[in-house]
C-alpha cells in the first residue's frame, strides 16, 4: 500500500500526464539537461526566445509557449520573463519527489 494520499497521487497524475505528449517531453528533456535544475542558467547560451528554443528543437513558437505552461502548471519547470526572453529551468524539489515515488513503488515489487 503506498503512503500518498489523492493529493499527492493527483500532483504525480498532472506531472505524468506533462510529460506524456512526445514535444513536450523533448522539451523537458531539453532543458533538463542544458540548465541547472532549481535557478535559471547563468549561462549567455541558454538564455533564449521561445522561438529559438522551439528552431532547437522544431517546433513552432506557439506550440513551444503552451508546452511550457503545461510542464509550468504541472509543476516540472519554472519559468521568468526577461524581457523578450522567457528563461526557464527545471524544478529540482519536483524532480526529487518523482525519485522517490519510484523508489517507494519499486520497494515493494522486491
Amino acid at each position: 500500500m503506498s503512503n500518498y494520499n489523492n493529493k499527492d497521487l493527483n500532483q504525480f497524475s498532472d506531472i505524468f500526464k506533462a510529460l506524456s505528449n512526445v514535444h513536450r517531453l523533448n522539451v523537458f528533456l531539453y532543458l533538463a539537461e542544458y540548465c541547472n535544475p532549481g535557478e535559471p542558467s547563468t549561462d549567455k547560451e541558454m538564455r533564449m526566445t521561445v522561438g529559438e528554443l522551439g528552431e532547437g528543437l522544431n517546433i513552432a513558437p506557439s506550440t513551444v509557449s503552451h508546452h511550457l505552461k503545461e510542464l509550468r502548471r504541472a509543476g516540472l519547470i519554472r519559468m521568468d520573463r526577461k524581457g523578450k526572453n522567457i528563461e526557464c529551468w527545471v524544478e529540482q524539489e519536483t524532480i526529487d519527489n518523482m525519485v522517490m515515488f519510484f523508489q517507494q513503488s519499486t520497494k515493494g515489487g522486491q
